[in-house]
């Protein structure tokens, strides 16, 4: 049997397959582990995933993720100054309070 030829990827499929990663690459993109994934899957936590193909493979979108950090971003108080608990002020109480 003659081997087939391999076909150049096109750029298109090359940009699909950048769009989706699967559990592996997108724990190595967020700097975690693939067991930390499946946790929080299963617990409903993290970054959205679906299951993607005939076998049901666990998938993430590129985009989906980016977004997902951004988030965490704006709600860790270290990130955003404005839930920054440093830059609240205080509050007196009432018997702290000037009396009218």
């Amino acid at each position: 049997m003659p081997a087939r030829p391999l076909l150049a990827p096109t750029a298109s499929s090359v940009a699909v397959r950048g769009a989706f990663l699967t559990v592996k690459d997108a724990a190595e993109y967020l700097g975690l582990s693939p067991h930390t994934l499946y946790v929080w899957r299963h617990r409903r936590q993290g970054p959205p995933s679906f299951r993607m193909g005939p076998r049901g493979r666990v998938m993430y979108r590129r985009e989906a993720l980016d977004a997902w950090i951004r988030a965490q971003e704006e709600v860790d108080s270290r990130s955003n100054t404005a839930l920054s608990p440093l830059s609240i002020v205080p509050q007196q109480r009432a018997a702290d309070r000037p009396s009218a």
